[in-house]
């Protein structure tokens, strides 16, 4: 039986990952869904976000969008940990890095934009300015549209959402800081680097530099270092590049052609590694979905937990036949413990990069050399689905 919720109105804040997700879901069971973004049109490029084991597999095959996910994949190889001169020191297997398959973020999002555009409302260069929860719909107020009413709102728009500051509260409440800070941007293929990347670490820093799509002009710079917690303006990108090229001085191997690529880039992409940690992931009518509610910088399969995300609150909004808060205290019940269990391995993710100590580096190393021996392969692919795996999704509506 195919439930139709073309009575609900949804509005979905965020065009990235997770937006797409639940408006795809929500399209195939009619439901009359607007999805609202700041940015002026879809955005490309981003990071290679990737999936694991037999739940992420089963969701994107029940969207519709697994064969164009894996015909889009990244398709990289092995990354290996590299000395100051550049030999190496131990391979990274692709399963650690890459999981099953690998897309970047901005080609996932195309798929499902694409999947939907001819039945889900799109409105780019807007965003959510007020909400007012009522009995009957909450009442949306935007920062250029006219003001609207829906059934249902949902914050998808990131880890630092509007959505979830203006009914949850500050995002100091929220924002749980893990020492480290991350960047990306892209760099000359220099190594002639062919799907394949090279990491070097120094005491809390570390430089990878990667090709991911074969392109023998182009690769990308991914720069971790710790750091206690910085005050600087997101949208200040000079001082973002400043804080780099400070952070980074006199750093062996590559990293001098790596900062001088940052000064001429355009495209920089520079956050704290944290986690967002609410007390309730709805409050009346709004809910919140990936980053937005369970979000970690990287390192925690956070599309992953995005797109299963969607597909458990859309499924469950069919099962409820649209009845908001049955299906919200469901979403809620159903996804918590899993996003947690992700997140957890998600604080790994600076330390990993960038081990405090040169001890640490060497730890590292050695214990990435035995994970990754032919011996323990099995094992180490197991470990690495745990998290992704630790839900039983229930049977929803065709």
């Amino acid at each position: 039986m195919t439930e139709n919720l073309s009575h609900l109105t949804v509005l979905i804040s965020g065009a990235s990952v997770a937006g797409p997700a639940l408006a795809l879901n929500l399209a195939r069971y009619g439901a009359r869904v607007t999805v609202v973004e700041k940015a002026p049109a879809l955005r490309g490029g981003g990071f290679a976000v990737d999936f694991r084991g037999h739940v992420h597999r089963r969701v994107l095959t029940a969207m519709g969008i697994w064969d164009d996910v894996h015909a889009r994949q990244t398709r990289m190889g092995r990354q290996t940990v590299v000395d100051a001169d550049g030999a190496p020191r131990v391979d990274l297997p692709a399963e650690l890095m890459s999981g099953d398959v690998e897309i970047f973020r901005g080609d996932l999002s195309r798929i499902m934009y694409e999947h939907t555009e001819d039945r889900v409302e799109y409105v780019f260069g807007d965003s959510v300015a007020a909400l007012t929860d009522t009995p009957d719909g909450v009442e949306v107020a935007f920062e250029r549209g006219a003001p609207r009413r829906f059934d249902l709102v949902v914050g998808a728009d990131g880890l630092h959402s509007n959505t979830r500051r203006l009914v949850f509260g500050d995002e100091s409440h929220h924002l749980r800081f893990f020492d480290h800070y991350v960047a990306g941007f892209p760099v000359p293929n220099h190594l002639g680097l062919n799907r394949t990347g090279r990491l070097y670490s120094e005491p809390g820093r570390c430089v990878v530099i990667g090709n991911y799509d074969g392109d023998p002009e182009r690769a990308g710079a991914l720069l971790v270092f710790r750091s206690g917690q910085l005050a600087y303006d997101r949208r200040d990108v000079e001082a973002q590049k400043r804080i780099l090229t400070e952070r980074f001085a006199g750093m062996g191997w590559e990293t001098a052609s790596v900062l001088k690529a940052l000064q001429e880039t355009d495209d920089l992409y520079f956050d704290a590694i944290a986690q967002i940690h609410v007390d309730r992931l709805t409050k009346g009518r709004v809910a919140l979905l990936g980053d937005a509610g369970y979000g970690a910088t990287m390192g925690g399969m956070g599309t992953g937990v995005a797109v299963v995300g969607a597909y458990v609150l859309a499924g469950e909004l069919a099962l409820a036949g649209g009845d908001v808060r049955v299906a919200l205290a469901e979403y809620e019940a159903r996804i918590r413990d899993f996003a947690r269990g992700c997140q957890k391995i998600s604080g790994n993710a600076g330390p990993f990069f960038a081990p405090a100590t040169e001890r640490r580096i060497r730890s590292r190393d050695r214990m990435y050399r035995l994970l990754s021996s032919r011996l323990l392969a099995g094992f180490f692919k197991r470990l690495t689905e745990k998290a992704a795996t630790a839900i039983d999704l229930r049977e929803y509506p065709a």
